[in-house]
């Protein structure tokens, strides 16, 4: 008599947590890196409050999201950057080829948004997360021969264009994360996450509505030059 491995069912039942297409709608809109409310996650996955309800109560429940409660409002955001990497790794493994044709003009722009620039949780992807990548890598800031590292150089250029890195945790510094519309891996961990996040600070992209898609300024794409080399041209 065969025994049972002890994990095929904890697997199994993590595996049917996101085998359900409102659940994994509401896991790809929390991308994005921000609280949502259950509301609005109702209206981007097309289905009732009640319904969208009862299946984030099941995400938060197998620990793949957490709940913010403020005054009469729940919010809720993906639990940990392990649980957006697999969530974009696994939208990774679809590809963009898998996606439904867009149904109007205002899809498809939303969609050519999201090619050209989005979040992906914290750090840049689409065309604008490669050519980032492309760049720090031309200039001997970053390796991808055996994995994703920052260089010395990589590390004084954060120093130089004052980007802190928090070196302490347990994140790596710099890690690839393969870009489900572009098919290559684009910038993540701590370098990733700062750079993003510097990024919106200081004005070199903006959000574009309310999903991920980032658009690069006038003044990031005079930043992105000066400081790598990247064409304007590129981030448009």
């Amino acid at each position: 008599m065969s025994m049972k491995d002890p994990q095929a069912a904890g697997l199994a039942a993590f595996a049917a947590l996101i085998a359900d297409e409102t659940r994994a709608a509401c896991l790809l809109a929390l991308l994005d890196g921000r609280a949502w409310t259950a509301g609005e996650l109702a209206r981007h996955a097309g289905v009732a409050a009640s319904t969208v309800s009862e299946h984030l109560g099941k995400l938060v429940a197998g620990g793949l999201l957490t709940e913010e409660r403020q005054g009469r409002h729940r919010y809720v955001r993906l639990a940990s950057t392990e649980v957006a990497q697999l969530v974009e790794d696994l939208a990774a493994r679809v590809g963009a080829g898998a996606q439904a044709r867009p149904r109007g003009l205002r899809e498809a722009g939303a969609g050519s948004a999201m090619a050209r620039g989005r979040t992906c949780y914290d750090h840049f992807a689409g065309r604008l997360g490669i050519a980032l990548t492309d760049a720090f890598t031309s200039r001997g800031l970053l390796r991808q021969d055996a994995g994703f590292a920052l260089t010395d150089a990589g590390l004084a250029w954060f120093d130089a264009a004052g980007i802190a890195l928090d070196r302490g945790g347990r994140r790596p510094l710099a890690r690839g994360c393969l870009d489900w519309t572009e098919r290559r891996p684009h910038l993540a961990g701590v370098a990733g996450a700062a750079l993003c996040r510097h990024a919106l600070a200081a004005g070199w992209c903006v959000r574009i509505g309310s999903a991920r898609a980032v658009k690069v300024t006038d003044e990031g794409e005079r930043a992105f030059c000066d400081l790598l080399g990247v064409e304007s041209g590129i981030l448009r």
